[in-house]
């Protein structure tokens, strides 16, 4: 338990050791995950190719001799290219949310194999409230993590590459060189910020957990508090 909650910057190794550990989940559906990340790959591929496509439509139609074919054969490849996005990125979700809930649950069991492994000493400490709070939140956290690395930050990657490169072959190779430019200082700005924000969301969960113990455990302690009129301390 502690492993997870260590005292690492965000970006640190706790980051990594915390990937590392979902990996086996990960690669016990290995074909799945595989398959989800060529989904990925051809949304995104969808998607950059869409203004390409507009492109040849609006330079056939501004021609006065153009024939009728071509444009309308391009307008369908438009809607094709549109359908593929959504659709590849819904199929994506499709295959990998059994991956997800997968590793969600055999963490949880984990953890809670691991806890009865403790000592008597932890138990007595009556910790309920806050130990429950803290695997629900973990559980979440899975979720977000997996979802952020995987259909945000590889997808954001890949598309950024293939703008480069078609800014790069399309137009002058500067064009490329300031949108790589600007993405690095947005995620450099947004590195920063997210480490400021990560201190205060830590001790929010803290303070979460703490108040979560106090109220569970007092409700399990409820003959106590009644025996010696204690309600307004507990409050």
């Amino acid at each position: 338990m502690r492993h997870f909650g260590s005292n690492d910057s965000p970006a640190g190794p706790a980051d990594w050791r915390t990937l590392k550990l979902l990996l086996p989940y990960l690669w016990e559906f290995k074909w799945r995950v595989l398959i989800a990340l060529s989904f990925l790959i051809g949304a995104k591929f969808a998607i950059v190719s869409i203004p390409i496509v507009l492109k040849h439509i609006v330079d056939n139609l501004n021609q006065p001799k153009a024939v009728l074919v071509v444009p309308l054969a391009l307008l369908f490849g438009y809607g094709a290219l549109r359908l593929a996005s959504t659709m590849f990125a819904d199929l994506r979700d499709i295959v990998f949310a059994k991956v997800t809930q997968r590793a969600i649950r055999r963490v949880g069991m984990d953890v809670f194999r691991y806890l009865h492994s403790l000592s008597l000493r932890f138990h007595l400490e009556r910790q309920t409230g806050g130990v429950a709070r803290d695997i629900e939140r973990g559980a979440q956290g899975i979720s977000s993590l997996l979802s952020m690395v995987l259909f945000s930050i590889l997808p954001t990657l890949i598309e950024i590459g293939l703008v480069a490169g078609i800014l790069f072959v399309k137009f002058d190779w500067t064009f490329a060189a300031i949108t790589l430019t600007v993405v690095a200082v947005y995620v450099a700005l947004t590195i920063l910020i997210t480490e400021w924000r990560t201190k205060l969301r830590r001790r929010m969960n803290e303070m979460d957990s703490k108040a979560n113990t106090q109220a569970v455990d007092s409700l399990l302690n409820y003959e106590t508090v009644k025996y010696f009129g204690n309600e307004a301390f507990e409050a």
